[in-house]
């Protein structure tokens, strides 16, 4: 059992008198995860699956009275993949209000039908937590920091998923199944989703553009759809926790690049299966945007499981000088260089030191990867 980094911190706030929602991918472990946050109160919780339909048909005519003997004596109500309950929001705040002493946790894998479901409803109600696949920290904290160290190459080809992780040899058949219709069933049973085959063309397209800045306009031109169908499917894929995006950093300087943005998968695995390209990060091309998307989506799933308030960007000027990634945590700024090679060591923008003085500048390579996962 590989413990959850968010686990620890989901404790702290049961029986707080608020409902824990918990979003997340399919695949990423949000049911596990849940197991093992209820595990002392196993006899006194109640697990229900909104992918059952007789746990569906129970909510349809759901009030307080007929919920009396499905609550019973239970401490704890689960209701798994939350966004498949018909008027999910109205039954969660039906369980909140009447059932003061229950722990009522929610788990969706789809934002776009839970967040959107449960926002009005549970105002005041809830704390929301975010779960991706495994981090390299929680990876450092299973089996040490030198043996997962030794991996990153194997996860830059496929990635951190549970089910990658734990089943070694079987990589890219398992990839496969999962980059499938599989990880994108809630989107594809959207009535917006009228294309599911444009779908698949962004994910590609997005994939071969992991680094670079993306022009929805561009896209569309290539992919022969419109500019709005393209950023409604790039957003959908955002609240799937598929991708997420990085805007431009402009403060001081007039041809700082304003209104662009990068795009990254939040696991590696995921952009390769799209590609269907699994070769060794030695034989790749695109090995510069692999290191590239790794250490961006890892960085990420460090701050989120750490709790840490940030903002993310990059930097670019229109006359091509450019910082990868730039960190605001509070009033201070951190700007990174992300370089594969150690021997290639970049010299950073006097441009952007003399507009921004007080950043502190870093060049990440595999030496001292540790100094931005763990913080070091």
């Amino acid at each position: 059992m590989i413990i959850r980094h968010i686990e620890g911190i989901l404790q702290n706030y049961l029986f707080k008198s608020k409902a824990l929602i918990i979003y997340g991918a399919r695949q990423v472990g949000k049911t596990t995860l849940v197991e093992q946050l209820v595990k002392d109160y196993q006899a006194e919780t109640l697990f229900l699956n909104g992918d059952d339909s007789d746990v569906r048909n129970m909510f349809n005519s759901l009030n307080t009275t007929s919920l009396i003997p499905i609550i019973g004596n239970y401490k704890i109500i689960v209701i798994d993949e939350a966004q498949r309950i018909p008027e999910t929001g109205l039954a969660l705040k039906i369980i909140h209000d009447n059932f003061k002493e229950v722990q009522l946790i929610a788990t969706g894998s789809s934002a776009f039908e839970l967040a959107d479901k449960i926002k009005e409803p549970m105002t005041g109600r809830k704390f929301e937590f975010f779960l991706h696949p495994f981090s390299f920290q929680e990876m450092v904290a299973n089996h040490g920091f030198l043996p997962e160290k030794r991996l990153i190459e194997h996860r830059l080809i496929f990635g951190y998923y549970p089910d990658i992780v734990q089943n070694p040899g079987t990589e890219v058949k398992l990839l496969k199944s999962l980059a499938s219709s599989f990880l994108y069933k809630d989107l594809l049973a959207l009535e917006q989703i009228k294309k599911p085959s444009l779908l698949e063309k962004i994910l590609k397209a997005l994939a071969l553009q992991v680094s670079n800045e993306v022009s929805f306009i561009e896209l569309a031109q290539l992919l022969g759809s419109d500019r709005g169908t393209i950023e409604k499917y790039i957003d959908l894929l955002e609240k799937a926790y598929i991708i997420f995006r990085l805007s431009a950093f402009s403060r001081n300087v007039r041809n700082e690049i304003k209104k662009s943005r990068k795009i990254y998968f939040f696991d590696n695995g995921i952009r390769n299966a799209v590609l269907g390209n699994f070769a060794p990060v030695s034989m790749r091309a695109d090995a510069g945007a692999l290191w590239e998307n790794f250490l961006m989506s890892e960085r990420q799933k460090y701050l989120l499981n750490n709790d840490i308030e940030y903002n993310s960007y990059f930097w670019r000027t229109t006359q091509q000088q450019e910082i990868d990634y730039i960190e605001e945590r509070g009033s201070q700024l951190f700007a990174f260089e992300f370089k594969l090679n150690p021997n290639k060591i970049p010299s950073i923008s006097k441009t952007f030191t003399n507009a921004y003085p007080d950043v502190e500048y870093k060049v990440i390579s595999p030496e001292n990867t540790e100094q931005f996962l763990l913080n070091l």
